[in-house]
């Protein structure tokens, strides 16, 4: 067909809406629908589900979803592409043929496999890679493996809809390579039409998170008409990889360049967006407001991918517990203190306690008008083995309930802890992996890495150019600026962006490297990259290490750093009053 392929999403995580998928299929034309089921840290849920149940490797809500609709789906002809088979794809796949025929639908199921490679690992060593960690260096070791799993491109996809799939069961494949499949499928694009393939990278990328393209999680929130339930988008790409983002007529949310830049700058660290198959350079993306809720991206360069492919790896962590005391009234730092105090009486110099934090959260309020408002928290943290770090920490908890601070309470009854996961980013040569599609009549096909390939360099950083402020007001930082940030194993990446062409001098020359670590604290002592991409009026920055191992075993309490953007907008900075909102402009 000529007319642009229309890709959809269901899901941008495991335990996404339920019924995002029925809203899909219903909602209007669509010719794929992808979910998005696994985040970083979801390897290890499903791991430790497999422990638990024979079947638990798989994301399960997949086939809630798919129950109601499997019907409509057949009559309507629609494409499916999940990666819900997590570490399971084979048990995924065959549980949704048992669905099918329980509901005496007749559909073609195919599953792609080839990115388990937690059975290798020895052998991987053994042969001289070192998997080392892929932002610290250090070499893998003797580190016990739950899960190894490498990031896959897009071209088993579509070989499985080429050979007649209508569901496609995908274990871990880079995110984006659902959608990419699935537009290669439908332009049979080969391996070398790497600007056609960087253009579907990039509009997966944006639709792969679900409603975060369409109002979800936005600074600029509040110019959202509808946001108590917000449609989910898809993406129209065309046959030279440019596309339109939009939603279905009549739903919740809005598609505005500036939700679709938000949704560009999550979880992204240089401007060239890595894929297997290709890289897609950010930088060259263009973004114009086609229509209501459409906004056509287009411009995007693709290069050669990478000869080497993420590979994430799970394993067991430790033991985790925490306790959450509420600080009510005058005084409060010293009721902090004397918490702190008492807990470090004990656990300070116990072999089994690896990490122990204090964390304040939230200042009461001057003569508060209620009791909550004049209340803040106190969050205890404490990572190591689990006689001292389980009922052991909780014991010494409630044992303060009538022997510390005035008016000392807690957020529930403190409990045993948990066992935490690590989490290790490393990489391997693509020409490794079996990847590997295993059609619906069980014939096996490989799928080869890429015929050519080449190492990203990121370039030379930008130098802001200097900027005459003129007359500056004190104010917060988002006065100005909107911002999205996210994690990326133990690196945070935030984006932060201007909506007025005429406050982008402003913006670069301010946001330095230097001026984020003065309104982050935390980056203090830790590498910061920072990256520009002047066609979105963005700046870009990763903070390498905020998040410690990555959100399995981060011990800040915004452990994605998902509200890391929003507290930098709150920050004071001097803003050009010439610059503000409403100002006259000569």
């Amino acid at each position: 067909m000529d007319r642009p392929v229309r890709i959809a999403n269901c899901s941008g995580f495991y335990g996404d809406r339920m019924s995002a998928l029925a809203e899909m299929v219903e909602g209007g034309p669509v010719d794929v629908i992808t979910g998005d089921y696994l985040a970083e840290v979801t390897m290890l849920v499903l791991a430790k589900n497999r422990q638990k149940r024979p079947d638990g490797g798989y994301a399960s809500t997949f086939l809630r979803q798919l129950a109601p609709v499997v019907t409509r789906i057949a009559e309507r002809r629609i494409k499916v592409v999940v990666n819900a088979g997590g570490l399971d794809p084979a048990g995924c796949a065959d549980a949704t043929r048992t669905l099918l025929a329980d509901a005496g639908v007749d559909l073609a199921v195919a599953h792609v496999e080839g990115d388990d490679l937690a059975a290798r690992v020895p052998a991987l060593l053994a042969d001289g890679h070192d998997l080392a960690h892929l932002d610290t260096g250090e070499p893998f070791g003797r580190r016990h493996t739950l899960t190894a799993n490498a990031y896959l491109g897009g071209f088993g996809v579509q070989a499985a809809l080429a050979a007649g799939a209508d569901i496609v069961i995908t274990g871990r494949v880079a995110d984006a390579s659902l959608v990419s499949g699935a537009a290669a499928w439908w332009w049979r694009w080969t391996p070398a039409d790497l600007d056609a393939l960087a253009g579907a990278v990039i509009a997966g990328h944006v639709i792969e998170c679900g409603a975060q393209a369409t109002g979800g999680n936005f600074s600029g929130f509040q110019e959202i008409a509808d946001l108590t339930h917000p449609g989910f988008p898809l993406a129209e790409v065309d046959r030279d990889g440019a596309s339109v983002i939009t939603k279905h007529e009549g739903t919740g949310g809005a598609v505005t360049v500036d939700t679709v830049t938000a949704q560009l700058l999550y979880e992204i660290g240089a401007p060239g967006y890595l894929n297997p198959d290709v890289v897609a350079h950010l930088d060259s993306a263009r973004l114009a407001q086609e229509g209501p809720d459409r906004v056509r991206v287009s411009g995007v360069r693709g290069s050669a991918p990478p000869p080497t492919t993420k590979v994430a790896i799970t394993g067991p962590g430790g033991w985790r517990n925490e306790s959450t005391f509420v600080l009510t009234g005058i005084d409060v730092d010293a009721k902090a203190a004397l918490v702190e105090q008492a807990i470090r009486a004990r656990l300070d110099g116990d072999p089994g306690i690896g990490d122990l934090r204090f964390t304040r959260i939230g200042t009461p309020a001057g003569d508060p008008a209620d009791q909550m408002a004049g209340s803040s928290l106190l969050h205890v943290a404490v990572d190591g083995e689990q006689g001292s770090a389980g009922r052991a920490f909780s014991s010494l908890c409630v044992e303060l309930a009538l022997a510390n601070y005035p008016g000392i309470y807690g957020m529930g009854v403190p409990g045993r802890g948990t066992a935490f996961g690590t989490y290790w980013p490393t990489l391997v040569p693509q020409d490794l992996l079996d990847h590997t599609v295993v059609h619906a009549d069980g014939r096996r096909e490989v799928v080869p890495p890429p015929p050519a390939t080449a190492p990203y360099e990121t370039g030379t950083p930008a130098v802001p150019e200097p900027y005459d402020e003129g007359v500056t007001v004190a104010g917060p930082l988002g006065r100005l600026v909107r911002a999205r940030s996210g994690d990326k194993g133990g690196n945070a990446n935030v984006g932060l962006w201007v909506t007025d062409p005429e406050a982008w001098p402003w913006l670069r020359a301010t946001m330095t490297t230097e001026r984020l670590r003065a309104l982050l604290p935390e980056a203090a002592g830790l590498p910061v990259d920072r990256y520009e991409l002047p066609n979105l009026r963005a700046v870009n920055f990763v903070v390498r290490g905020l998040l410690d191992g990555g959100a399995t075993e981060a011990r800040r309490f915004d452990k994605q750093a998902k509200a890391l953007g929003e507290w930098i907008r709150a920050r004071h900075v001097p803003i050009p009053e010439r610059l503000l909102p409403g100002h006259h402009r000569e």
